[in-house]
């Protein structure tokens, strides 16, 4: 059991994925980070599905820094023009997983992945300056940098 979580913990989840987006892809894409074990990409439970995965990944490093190394550069970076959610992998609990589950589609993480809006981006929102001196906003503030594709320097 001790090597599982240890695995788990060099484990990153990768959501928001287009469907363009392969194991090869993703490999490519984290190497940078450190040595890669494992890409996995689950494939849709329906088997009438055309989609070659469903918009999320896993990705285990041979250590736990590289994971944290590429979560702290990728978690909202764009892959195939999706900013994608990179965080810590969760242990996955099958049952509550998929069609069939016993758990609301809005608490699995592929859906979370896709649909909500984090905690922080709610806050940095709520937090948005009212523009009370009637002044044009500027339409490019805050874009800087968003025409760079990759990591961001750190």
């Amino acid at each position: 059991m001790a090597a599982d979580s240890s695995r788990l913990k060099a484990t990153v989840f990768v959501g928001g994925l287009d469907h363009a987006v392969t194991q090869q892809t993703l490999y490519h894409a984290f190497l940078p980070f450190g040595d890669i074990v494992e890409v996995n990409l689950p494939k849709p439970d329906a088997p009438s599905s055309s989609d070659t995965h469903r918009g999320f990944g896993y990705v285990e490093f041979e250590s736990s820094g590289d994971a944290v190394d590429a979560i702290d550069n990728m978690d909202r970076s764009e892959l195939f023009g999706q900013v994608i959610k990179v965080a810590a992998a969760k242990p996955q609990k099958d049952a509550n997983e998929g069609l069939g589950s016993k758990t609301a589609i809005w608490e699995q993480e592929g859906w979370i992945a896709k649909h909500t809006v984090s905690e922080e981006d709610r806050q940095a929102a709520q937090q948005a300056p009212e523009a009370t001196d009637n002044s044009p906003m500027d339409p490019m503030q805050g874009l800087e940098g968003l025409d760079e594709a990759g990591p961001k320097p750190a």
